[in-house]
């Protein structure tokens, strides 16, 4: 290797380790969470009383970093990137990127519980309104489809979910096996534990995932958490993390949010682990985020989601979820619209990856905390030995023979008509 080569390569690893430092103190969602006392007050209401949350009671929260600090910080390292790397190197690209974005991420959270935190979630996760190509469905518009589907099986006596619960502590034990058994040898200490602290059943780390103590969980909900939160987000942790130089990817900013969450549904349903219900709640996050982008407020929210069946708690969350950071009447924090947004992405871009032969790209997805839009570049990261293929690989995409061949003729259904196939098919059923 040439002074020049090792000089190049010093200066990735070098700007990786700041941002990875950089963006250590940043928590998005701890910034944005609302306290247990808040959904307490809301029950004690009777659901009547919008939830007691404004921008006076984020400033009472602090963030753990100095916003106005930690933009300069990135700023700078900007210009480092700039300095070392030069303007149009593809990996200072991305690298300058991830800095703007951190910087306004920094600002989202220093606004939260104004307008403006509204108006900078919306440019770092999309919205609802988006469409995939001009003239063409948008996400809401997909979403009510998946709905419509879905509303259709529960009328099947077929899909009764017959499966045994699980206390916590039974799943803590079932996934620490599991997930031991997966990681295999890889010097990768997976921890399942318990926790008294979560909202929801469940919740993840880079290397662990917690369990609601108080939560049951059937062997669908384990294996999906085994799938999505296992195999994919600490996995892909893991194999950032274990860069020699791309460290980069041991981070992932919101624009990785997409790619990250769309490869784990993607992931739930080729090991077929996801199931109708799992869709649902994909589908009716998508309309609560739309809901409020077109003003709805928080007991809007909540009413939409008890009168599709929800529990009081599952609608309390779920409703949360989309106001968090905001205030109860204010904008939406869209970040639920990454699943079914990413998941769209992805299954398109394997499909087309097979259709040119390109089956290499496909497991660096799994690199670390990948952005779709950044593949060719690391391809080129990869071909330089630069960037370092990923350790551990799920079962799916390790041998890629099933999985190309079950695209491929995914891909022959392109030129059909599924309507006149319906009406085909409409006597048979």
């Amino acid at each position: 290797m040439s002074r020049a080569q090792e000089e190049y390569h010093q200066a990735i690893s070098d700007l990786s380790e700041r941002i990875v430092s950089a963006q250590q103190s940043i928590r998005i969602l701890d910034g944005v969470k609302w306290d247990d006392s808040i959904e307490a007050d809301f029950f004690a209401n009777g659901f009547k009383e919008l939830p007691k949350v404004t921008e006076a009671y984020y400033s009472v929260d602090t963030l753990g970093f100095d916003p106005d600090a930690k933009i300069s910080e990135f700023q700078e390292i900007d210009q480092e990137i700039t300095r070392r790397l030069g303007r149009i190197n593809p990996v200072g690209g991305i690298l300058r990127r991830m800095c703007r974005e951190y910087q306004a991420v920094a600002q989202m959270l220093k606004s939260r519980g104004t307008p403006e935190f509204g108006r900078l979630a919306r440019e770092l996760y999309g919205s609802t309104d988006e469409a995939f190509h001009a003239g063409e469905k948008n996400l809401a518009d997909l979403g009510r489809k998946m709905s419509r589907n879905l509303n259709i099986l529960d009328r099947s006596p077929d899909l009764v979910d017959d499966s045994p619960r699980m206390t916590a502590e039974e799943g803590v034990d079932y996934l620490n096996r599991h997930l031991t058994e997966d990681f295999g040898m890889l010097p990768q200490d997976v921890r399942v534990i318990l926790d008294d602290g979560i909202v929801a059943d469940a919740a993840a780390g880079s290397d662990y995932i917690k369990l609601r103590r108080d939560a049951t969980f059937s062997i669908r909900d384990l294996e999906l958490l085994r799938v999505h939160e296992g195999w994919v987000h600490i996995g892909t942790n893991f194999n950032g993390a274990n860069q020699r130089i791309c460290r980069f990817l041991s981070k992932g900013p919101p624009s990785s949010t997409v790619t990250q969450e769309g490869l784990a549904v993607l992931m739930e349903v080729i090991a077929m682990v996801s199931h109708p219900n799992r869709l649902r709640r994909l589908a009716y996050r998508i309309h609560a985020v739309e809901m409020v982008e077109k003003g709805a407020d928080f007991l809007q929210v909540f009413e939409f989601c008890r009168g599709v069946g929800m529990s009081e708690k599952e609608a309390y969350v779920v409703s949360m979820r989309v106001f968090r950071g905001s205030v109860p009447n204010g904008l939406p924090f869209p970040k639920d619209i990454s699943y079914t947004k990413g998941f769209i992405l992805l299954y398109n871009f394997l499909r087309f990856a097979v259709r040119a032969g390109k089956l290499d790209t496909i497991q660096l997805l799994f690199s670390g905390k990948t952005v779709l839009e950044d593949l060719p570049t690391m391809r080129q990261l990869l071909a330089e030995k630069i960037l370092d293929p990923p350790r551990f690989v799920p079962p799916q995409f390790a041998n890629l023979h099933s999985l190309s061949a079950w695209l491929c003729f995914t891909d022959l259904l392109d030129g059909l008509s599924s309507d006149r196939l319906e009406a085909d098919y409409a006597g048979l059923i």
